[in-house]
């Protein structure tokens, strides 16, 4: 928890990039391009026009500064990239070179004549752009002067005449008039980045912190889009479905095809499916899982987001309201309900031992006996529920602690050990639970197998298996059967209070069971067999996690 708080102050207070040292520099890299041309450029008219308009004055010297103002280009490039020296100093060596190359090339060409004292004015501009007005002027003032010195000395040499000092002052105010235009653009410019660079880092930070919001949200969330893969999922969903992270694009029916099919059939139907009580098991088996589905369009077609409840930790929350209930109901059950059928059923013994009863009357009676001792059922078994809160968890052997119960139960049932038998597979298991709720759990499944898994001839046999959870090493056993199986509409209510298939039953020993299992951080599930019949699965708690106060 303190990594992730950490890892969200760290993307609250991450700085934006200087906007405006970053446009500098990439300002500085253009005008870098033209130190590089222009070198290419003179040299081509120099050597390509025949009387040459550019050098005629002092050729060496001019095919000199040209190859070495190439050169600093070159040279330029490694630094401007390692941005080594700082922005200002580069600047300020680079108009250097700019101004004392271009005033040279200007006087071996002949003055002012030439045309090439006007290069000077993108240099100085540029260099307005990147450093403070002040320092710009001052480099437009040394540009200036050095067109002028070039020019006097061009005259001194008798190559050119005093009418061109005029026009080195007219190059010389263009600079400055360029200088000050300049300044107020670049201003602007640099506020503009900055806005949007600082707008570009809110919203990377924004979209982070959201990412950062998703994976950590205790409730778990996925979007699937209209091919149902998976577009977005957090740490928490992955874990239910995969115990594992999951790549987006992953497709829905490849990770969880239960979960598919619970999504189809949401799209399906147009009232408000999220009122049913349909389900999947965690990865781990340790959970039910509620999905709960959103289309983002509005047709249910579209992506959806599926947000999944984790059903057991509502189920413990409920548990102790619903416990005192059931305390107050049972109370009036023994009384009112119990007694007078009790006084009922003996009434109708008595009366079946009479000999002049006619078979008729007799069969009445033994109608009024057996629906008797069916209340008394349902009277023990909620009894029995109300009695939950009182838990007492032991370390069981899980092993050694089935083979006695199944000696009890082959007896009582007087089948053999073909017909319900149990593979340990591996070493003895511990498990944390207690061993009487564990005793009427396993009691109502096999008793609910051997009634409905041995198919039509009553000749299938009971399996039960032992193992721990590929995942998260939880402890299981399986009650299998080979017998009919269950319908797809019943699957979703047998665990539901007095829900039966048969005609005969309760319809409470698969409710009571999964009761028993929450009460004991346990998880009762079923599904369907491979090649018929059907698993009822139960999923312990970590005996090593779960320590009872």
């Amino acid at each position: 928890m303190q990594g992730a708080i950490g890892r969200m102050k760290s993307i609250l207070s991450q700085p934006a990039v200087p906007a405006s040292t970053d446009l500098a520099w990439r300002v500085l890299a253009l005008i870098n391009l033209f130190r590089l041309l222009v070198p290419l450029l003179l040299i081509l008219l120099y050597v390509t026009i025949n009387p040459s308009p550019v050098g005629q004055a002092h050729p060496a010297m001019f095919v000199g500064w040209l190859t070495a103002y190439f050169l600093y280009a070159v040279a330029t490039i490694a630094a401007i990239k390692q941005r080594r020296p700082n922005i200002d100093l580069q600047t300020l060596l680079n108009v250097g070179v700019d101004v004392l190359t271009i005033s040279l090339l200007t006087y071996a060409s002949g003055g002012m004549n030439s045309g090439l004292a006007a290069l000077l004015v993108l240099p100085i501009g540029v260099a307005s752009f990147i450093v403070q007005q002040r320092l710009a002027f001052m480099f437009a003032a040394v540009a200036a002067l050095a067109v002028l010195l070039q020019q006097v000395m061009t005259i001194l040499a008798g190559r050119g005449d005093t009418g061109d000092l005029a026009a080195a002052g007219i190059v010389g105010a263009v600079m400055f008039i360029v200088t000050l235009g300049v300044g107020p653009l670049a201003r602007s410019l640099r506020e503009s980045e900055e806005l949007v660079r600082q707008r570009e880092v809110d919203v990377a930070n924004l979209a982070e912190l959201n990412q950062f919001i998703v994976q950590h949200l205790r409730e778990s969330i996925l979007v699937v889009d209209t091919n149902d893969s998976i577009r977005l999922i957090n740490e928490s969903a992955a874990q239910l479905l995969q115990g594992q992270p999951i790549k987006p694009g992953t497709p829905l029916g490849e990770m969880s095809p239960r979960l598919l099919y619970l999504l189809d059939t949401w799209r399906r139907h147009s009232y408000d499916w999220q009122l049913s009580s349909l389900t999947l098991v965690s990865s781990d088996g340790g959970s039910l899982v509620q999905p709960h589905f959103v289309s983002l369009d509005k047709s249910n077609r579209g992506p959806t987001l599926i947000f999944l409840e984790d059903t057991t930790l509502i189920a413990e929350r409920v548990q102790q309201s619903k416990l005192a209930a059931l305390g107050r109901l049972s109370a009036s059950i023994a009384h009112e309900i119990r007694n007078p059928v009790g006084a009922m059923s003996h009434a109708a013994q008595l009366l079946a031992e009479a000999e002049s009863l006619t078979p008729q009357e007799r069969r009445l009676t033994h109608i009024i006996t057996q629906n008797g001792e069916r209340i008394s059922t349902i009277v023990n078994n909620v009894l029995q529920l109300s009695r939950r809160d009182t838990t007492r968890q032991e370390r069981l052997q899980l092993h050694a602690w089935l083979r006695e119960f199944l000696i009890e139960f082959r007896q009582t049932a007087q089948i053999d050990e073909h017909a319900l038998w149990f593979a340990p597979a591996g070493a003895d298991i511990e498990v944390r639970v207690d061993p009487s709720h564990l005793h009427q759990l396993m009691w109502n499944l096999c008793e609910n197998a051997l009634k409905y898994g041995r198919g039509h001839q009553g000749n299938g046999h009971i399996e039960i298996r032992t193992g721990r959870a590929a995942l998260s090493e939880r402890p299981f056993l399986e009650v299998m059967d080979r017998g009919i199986g269950i319908e797809g509409a019943d699957a979703e209510k047998i665990f539901e209070p007095f829900f039966t298939a048969g005609k005969s039953g309760t319809g409470l020993g698969l409710f009571i069971a999964r009761e028993l299992a929450q009460c004991n951080r346990a998880v009762l599930s079923y599904e369907p067999r491979n090649g018929g019949g059907s698993i009822f699965r139960v999923v312990f708690a970590d005996p090593q996690r779960w320590e009872i106060q």
